[in-house]
């Protein structure tokens, strides 16, 4: 089936949901003598070796950041802990941060956060470790619609966008949650897009699938839900780092394709 991006969409205080468009750009070529191509293919191609230690014993997550756009120390323990429960990696899960300047090109297209990635991107999987880029956007998607904010997009097998401006602008809302839970329950989220959850790499054991927003789970609460709540419920629910966690189902489904 075809491989498709999905973001991570946020219907001002009513809904979050998610959203997906066709993955076109999967070809690049190796500069300085570094081999590329695997970490170049469509989302959800690399779940088995995300998940599991047969080809791969370690993770190295590259996290390129515009200068004052980090995540927060909270959100990384709480993506870091999400990784090590559902993954064999016994060499461990390396996270590392970079600053940078600003692109100034915000309003983002996917197309120009792959372009942002070529140029900022300097690790690749190298021999039994798997390499995964993460960006954090001082800006916002071109997506966005006046009450409808795209948080993030798992855009290829080991890449994926977090766009931080976003994030720090529906935090400062009233009654939001805090930009560290966010920033966790984004990470996750997408990072079970690149697991291929729902659908997108990763072969369902039930029947869980959202048949209304396809890469996404039917489950009332799981983190892979196209739409949840963002009322009193969720709210409390994320509040105090209690970021939304997979349901049984997708667990299941991450198991039997390797992981945890």
């Amino acid at each position: 089936m075809s491989k498709f991006k999905y973001r991570f969409i946020l219907l001002f205080i009513s809904v979050l949901s998610f959203s997906c468009s066709s993955d076109s750009d999967k070809n690049d070529d190796g500069i300085g003598g570094i081999d590329k191509t695997a970490n170049l293919q469509g989302l959800g191609d690399s779940a088995s070796h995300l998940l599991s230690d047969a080809e791969f014993t370690s993770m190295n997550i590259e996290i390129v950041h515009v200068n004052g756009f980090a995540p927060s120390e909270t959100a990384l323990a709480n993506f870091k802990n999400f990784l090590e429960e559902r993954t064999f990696k016994p060499d461990g899960i390396n996270i590392s941060l970079r600053a940078v300047p600003s692109s100034g090109k915000a309003p983002f297209s996917i197309d120009e956060i792959v372009e942002i990635e070529k140029e900022t991107r300097t690790i690749y999987n190298a021999g039994d470790e798997i390499a995964v880029y993460i960006y954090f956007a001082d800006g916002k998607s071109e997506k966005d619609e006046e009450n409808k904010f795209t948080l993030g997009s798992a855009f290829r097998n080991t890449s994926m966008v977090i766009f931080g401006g976003t994030i720090k602008d529906f935090a400062s809302r009233p009654n939001a949650p805090n930009e560290s839970d966010i920033e966790a329950a984004v990470l996750n989220h997408e990072f079970g897009h690149l697991f291929g959850l729902v659908d997108i790499g990763t072969e369902p054991q039930s029947d869980h699938k959202d048949d209304d927003n396809e890469g996404h789970c039917n489950v009332e609460d799981c983190l892979m839900r196209a739409s949840i709540e963002f009322g009193s419920g969720i709210i409390d629910q994320i509040e105090g780092g209690r970021v939304p966690a997979l349901g049984s189902h997708c667990i299941r489904d991450l198991q039997a394709a390797g992981g945890r």
